[in-house]
């Protein structure tokens, strides 16, 4: 296990006995990212809110979970998404991001262009772009770049097989750098070097979702 997921994997295992400082860590090292999948689905103006919405109830359901750090994020990302999609049905108005959600058939890209993409999905003008995708496309890719899920947990988190978002992260990361390119043609000129898919460990452990007795707040995050 990579340092910063042990980390994490500690903290929240501190957090589920009850330590609200190791809660507060892992609401930091996960927050951002999951700030950036909620504003995919929702947009600027409610991501906010939503998210804190999603943080309740995962420290609400906490004590329950079980997993290492990948699983927790997976996890939290699901949540957020249906908390998103709550808020998107009681809005009565379709999703931020574009297009509608396909099922992906065929063989799996045997790589992704995650590596080249990360530095730029942190700017909010690559974010606003995988708007364009769609809609399958754009959360494949918000899961797996800006989350860090690997395929697996990401298609946990969606409802759908890996193999189908493997190949909707691919061919939405690629046409991502299309339109990457098309503002900057130098940004697409690596994006043959591409690094493998990041794949789950074996024995990764499944997580469960019940009340918790304490609630945190996000005044306590």
């Amino acid at each position: 296990m990579l340092g910063d997921d042990a980390e994490l994997t500690a903290a929240v295992r501190a957090a589920q006995d009850g330590d609200e400082t190791a809660f507060r860590t892992v609401y930091r090292a996960v927050h951002p990212r999951l700030l950036g999948y909620v504003r995919t689905l929702v947009g600027e103006t409610d991501a906010e809110d939503v998210a804190s919405e999603a943080w309740l109830q995962i420290a609400r359901d906490l004590e329950r979970f079980s997993g290492d750090a990948d699983r927790f994020r997976g996890w939290a990302a699901r949540i957020a998404r249906n908390r998103a999609l709550d808020h998107i049905r009681m809005r009565g108005r379709r999703p931020a991001i574009g297009g509608d959600e396909t099922e992906l058939t065929g063989r799996a890209a045997e790589s992704d262009t995650a590596g080249e993409a990360i530095e730029a999905l942190a700017t909010d003008n690559t974010l606003s772009l995988i708007a364009q995708l769609p809609q399958d496309q754009a959360e494949a890719v918000v899961l797996r770049v800006v989350v860090g899920l690997d395929a697996k947990t990401a298609a946990e988190a969606l409802g759908k097989r890996a193999g189908a978002v493997r190949t909707a992260a691919h061919r939405g990361l690629r046409r991502l750098a299309e339109l990457l390119s098309s503002e900057d043609p130098e940004s697409g000129s690596a994006i043959d070097a591409l690094p493998p898919q990041r794949e789950p460990r074996a024995g990764a452990m499944t997580s469960a979702t019940v009340t918790h007795t304490r609630p945190r707040t996000q005044k306590d995050m």
